[in-house]
C-alpha cells in the first residue's frame, strides 16, 4: 500500500509563488506516473500535471502553463509542483497522485480515474 502526504500549501497573494511536496512510502516511487489534482470548493477534481516514472515526460494543463512546474526526486520518493504567478482561481485543495500504468501515451496521466493512490491535500489560497 502507497501512502501519499502533501505538504507546502498556504495563503499567498497573487503573484506570489508557493512550492508543494509529496512524499510517497510503502511502494515503489520510481516506478509511479505522478500527477497533481486540484479540486476547489464546489468544482470537480481538475487536472494540473503529470511526470512519468521516468521523469522524461511531463504534461500540464492550460491553465498553468508557464506558471507550474512539476518535478520529481526518485531519490527521495519526492514530487514537487513548483507554482508561480499564482492567482485567486488557483485557490483550491492540491492533492498528488500516483499511478501504477507504465504507458507514455499522453491522454490517460490527464484522468483522475488512471490514478491508484492518493494523498488528503494540502490547501493553497491565493488572495487578490
Amino acid at each position: 500500500q502507497v501512502q501519499l502526504v502533501e505538504s507546502g500549501g498556504g495563503l499567498v497573494q497573487a503573484g506570489d509563488s508557493l512550492r508543494l511536496s509529496c512524499v510517497a512510502s510503502g511502494g515503489t516511487f520510481r516506478t509511479y506516473t505522478m500527477g497533481w489534482f486540484r479540486q476547489a470548493p464546489g468544482k470537480e477534481r481538475e487536472f494540473v500535471a503529470a511526470i512519468f516514472w521516468s521523469a522524461d515526460t511531463t504534461y500540464g494543463s492550460d491553465s498553468v502553463k508557464g506558471r507550474f512546474t512539476i518535478s520529481r526526486d526518485n531519490a527521495k520518493n519526492m514530487v514537487y509542483l513548483q507554482m508561480n504567478s499564482l492567482r485567486p482561481d488557483d485557490t483550491a485543495v492540491y492533492h498528488c497522485a500516483a499511478s501504477r500504468t507504465r504507458d507514455y501515451g499522453s491522454a490517460w496521466p490527464r484522468s483522475s480515474a488512471s490514478y491508484d493512490y492518493w494523498g488528503p491535500g494540502t490547501q493553497v489560497t491565493v488572495s487578490s
